[in-house]
């Protein structure tokens, strides 16, 4: 399934303008909100799927000392590092499938916008689990964007687990606890609404 997933994702960066997929954003606006009323500490964060989004420079302009961006796909990122320049080299850029990949390191703050709600199998949404778990740091955030209980069952042509924060929470386990939860409405370049939903948790 790895495989697959890393054929299907490297497709979609190399045959699509990276403003005209589905979850494209100008601007990460509404993630940064979220940030700032989480106000982690402003040492490591960590985007995981952040393929070719904006994110990385938010969080370079919100004054985390270190930023690192995971995707599965090299295209998504090497979309990334062209556009930023000589920024990209303060961005630490993983090349690695989410379910596969162990942190050498802790972070301040864990964001994710729409990798998890993917994850359909068990033991996939466990390895993430045992990701998430050894790559926050104690008081760390984690905020996780997901396709809310109402939100599209498919997307980009695979099909989507919705969640909310509790069932984000029986997955992660006791040690995160559930802050706060968010909806939001994203306009895709298309025109279209996916009705989205933000869970806030604090690892314990």
């Amino acid at each position: 399934m790895s495989d697959d997933r890393k054929a299907h994702w490297e497709g979609v960066y190399t045959t699509k303008a990276d403003d005209s997929v589905s979850w494209f954003e100008e601007s990460p606006a509404f993630s940064v909100s979220l940030i700032e009323a989480a106000n982690p500490a402003r040492g490591a964060a960590i985007d995981i799927g952040g393929g070719a989004s904006r994110m990385p420079e938010a969080l370079l302009g919100l004054g985390f000392a270190e930023v690192a961006c995971l995707d599965l796909s090299a295209a998504a990122l090497d979309v990334a590092q062209q556009r930023m320049g000589s920024l990209g080299e303060k961005i630490r850029w993983i090349v690695a499938e989410i379910t596969q990949w162990t942190p050498d390191r802790t972070y301040d703050l864990w964001h994710d916008r729409a990798v998890f709600h993917f994850l359909t199998a068990p033991q996939d949404q466990a390895r993430y689990a045992a990701a998430i778990n050894a790559g926050v740091a104690p008081g760390g955030i984690a905020i996780i964007g997901t396709f809310a209980p109402d939100g599209p069952e498919r997307c980009s042509g695979l099909p989507v687990m919705r969640h909310d924060g509790q069932s984000l929470s029986a997955i992660f386990g006791a040690d995160f606890s559930l802050l706060s939860e968010t909806r939001h409405d994203h306009h895709t370049p298309g025109g279209a609404v996916q009705k989205f939903q933000f869970s806030i948790f604090r690892k314990v």
